[in-house]
């Protein structure tokens, strides 16, 4: 009897060993397919609406949960999830999507006026943004939880449904706050019927814009710094003509640049969105387009600084480094405040040794050319974002990873004895090389991310520097750890000199080189760096970084003028030359 107990003991106890496991296999294995339908499905719906948007005329883009109570544009319903259109705000749910691409019309690029030259206004109904304003009773619009009141796609005015019989020039679209920087759709309409299309017909159609009209082409790149470029882009449709908006993961900056030829010659301004690599990416077109003849319709550049280094933009006064901190209006107004000015640029020739019969390697720079530790630092961070670009997805993380390769390079010193293994020339004379770990040539008052490497700790006098007169800046590092000090004011570089040519002779060995942040291992060769052409930017001088506040404040009680930044680059005249 105690035998045949012990046995019903051990079968139920096995008997619940295996219920425990199967109940927990299930609770484990349900949930993963669920996951994994849940994905094929979200995959399959993807792939099917990714072709539905690329033939619709709407910018459709699928969201799976709003960032605001929103409504379906058709059936008035609130939508959790669903897709909306970045240009004229129309959002719709996955029923409704099909119905709402047939029946609600987007922006027109080109469109015919009135008969009066007038533009009319396209309104679009319901989700308008939050914290605007009725035009005409000046209460706030959009806050009933409904599909309720009206937005312009053009001048971006909101007015209440109650409001609109009360709305004077009901039927007149003034473009709004940016008109000037807006292409209307019928100025295009107008030179697409042009039978000779000449620089003067432009001028003539471009007054019915108005005096000052200085439209804005949106080059962003998608893939730099932090990727918030996919979000600008819509933002920019939303408040441009979506003709002036271009990504340029999918069009390069020359064709992009074409449509500077249908518009005023010396009117147009292009707003360059991405990193200090993206800006020569951009500047390299237009010296195409000064090739090809079309000097007359050469655009001014701007800087909405989305890179990991954003040298030029900090330089220039557009800020360190763009987050969202700022909505796209207010970068609009600060283009419309900002100023011309020019820039050298430079040619950058590799002639590597004993490859006589082949071209010399030609690059252009903008920022500044090294050789040495902080070659070698961008080196090894782009050789590793080659290798896991989603890694690379944050500025935060992009610094970290070069502060690692830095800290790195202090202990092991790849590059050391320099001085030995290299020859530098300034305007054609030798210079007597301390011991050192790195050279560096500047055409910018800014380097490694914010320092001001020709000032250092701004204890010891220095030729100022400029933008416009023709001279580079030759500095020396004794390593990663001097580059750390110089970066933190606790050390001044070692100033070579100032010079309208440098040479630069590697004797022997293979080093690190970099040129505005594109890195490669050289060996033996001939560098010359020589004055190529100028560039116009837009110099914004409202906006200041950290360093400037703090010498502002030091200096404000002395001041009787407003203080400009330094390596400014507003030209009063022609530059004198530096010893």
């Amino acid at each position: 009897m105690y035998e045949e107990g012990e046995e019903v003991q051990d079968d139920c106890g096995s008997r619940e060993e295996w219920t425990l496991l199967f109940w927990t296999s299930l609770a484990v294995i349900v949930p993963v397919i669920i996951t994994l339908w849940c994905s094929a499905q979200r995959s399959k719906r993807k792939t099917h609406m990714k072709d539905f948007f690329r033939k619709s005329k709407h910018g459709w883009h699928y969201t799976d949960l709003f960032n605001k109570p929103t409504y379906c544009c058709v059936c008035s319903q609130h939508i959790l999830q669903g897709a909306f259109c970045d240009c004229c705000g129309v959002c719709a749910d996955d029923q409704c999507l099909r119905r709402a691409d047939r029946s609600l019309q987007c922006k027109e690029i080109m469109a015919p006026s009135r008969p009066d030259g007038a533009m009319e206004h396209r309104w679009v109904r319901g989700n308008v943004p939050l914290a605007s304003y009725c035009v005409v009773c000046k209460q706030q619009c959009g806050t009933q939880p409904k599909l309720c009141d009206l937005r312009c796609v053009w001048c971006q005015t909101t007015v209440h449904d109650d409001c609109m019989d009360s709305l004077a020039d009901e039927d007149h679209c003034d473009l709004g706050e940016f008109h000037s920087l807006i292409i209307p759709p019928h100025y295009l309409y107008c030179v697409n019927k042009l039978r000779k299309r000449h620089p003067d017909e432009y001028s003539k159609l471009a007054s019915c814009c108005g005096s000052g009209w200085t439209p804005v082409l949106v080059l962003a790149n998608t893939r730099s710094g932090n990727n918030m470029g996919e979000a600008l882009l819509g933002e920019f449709r939303t408040v441009l003509n979506p003709v002036q908006v271009f990504d340029l993961s999918e069009l390069s900056p020359s064709k992009a640049l074409q449509l500077c030829t249908l518009l005023p010659p010396g009117s147009v301004q292009v707003l360059v969105c991405g990193g200090d690599g993206t800006v020569g990416w951009v500047l390299d077109a237009i010296d195409t387009m000064k090739l090809k003849g079309q000097d007359q319709f050469i655009p001014r550049v701007t800087i909405l600084p989305l890179g990991t280094g954003n040298d030029l933009s900090n330089t220039l006064g557009w800020g360190a480094g763009y987050a969202g901190e700022i909505p796209v209006e207010q970068v609009l107004r600060n283009i419309l405040d900002a100023e011309v000015v020019k820039m050298d640029r430079w040619k950058v020739q590799v002639a590597s040794k004993g490859l006589y019969f082949r071209k010399p390697k030609v690059l252009s720079m903008n920022n500044y050319f090294s050789v040495g530790p902080d070659a070698l630092m961008a080196l090894n961070f782009h050789t590793h974002r080659e290798k896991t670009p989603s890694f690379f997805s944050s500025r935060i993380i992009n610094k970290a990873v070069y502060f690692l390769y830095g800290t790195k390079d202090c202990l092991v010193q790849e590059c050391k004895d320099l001085d030995k293994r290299i020859e530098l020339e300034l305007d054609g004379e030798r210079v007597a090389l301390p011991s050192l770990e790195g050279i560096i040539v500047c055409n910018i008052g800014y380097w490694g991310g914010g320092c001001r490497l020709w000032e250092g700790m701004g204890d010891e006098p220095c030729p100022p520097t400029r933008l416009d007169d023709g001279l580079l800046e030759v500095v020396g590092v004794f390593g990663s750890f001097h580059c750390a000090q110089i970066q933190v004011k606790l050390a001044n570089p070692v100033r070579l000199g100032q010079a309208h040519t440098v040479r630069l002779v590697l004797k022997s060995s293979k080093m690190p080189m970099q040129v505005d942040g594109e890195p490669w291992a050289q060996g033996p060769c001939t560098i010359t760096i020589t004055h190529k052409t100028q560039a116009f930017m837009m110099y914004h001088s409202a906006e200041q970084t950290d360093d400037d506040d703090d010498d502002d404040d030091e200096s404000s009680a002395s001041e009787t003028e407003s203080p400009t930044p330094h390596d400014s680059p507003r030209p009063p005249g022609p530059a004198s030359a530096r010893a």
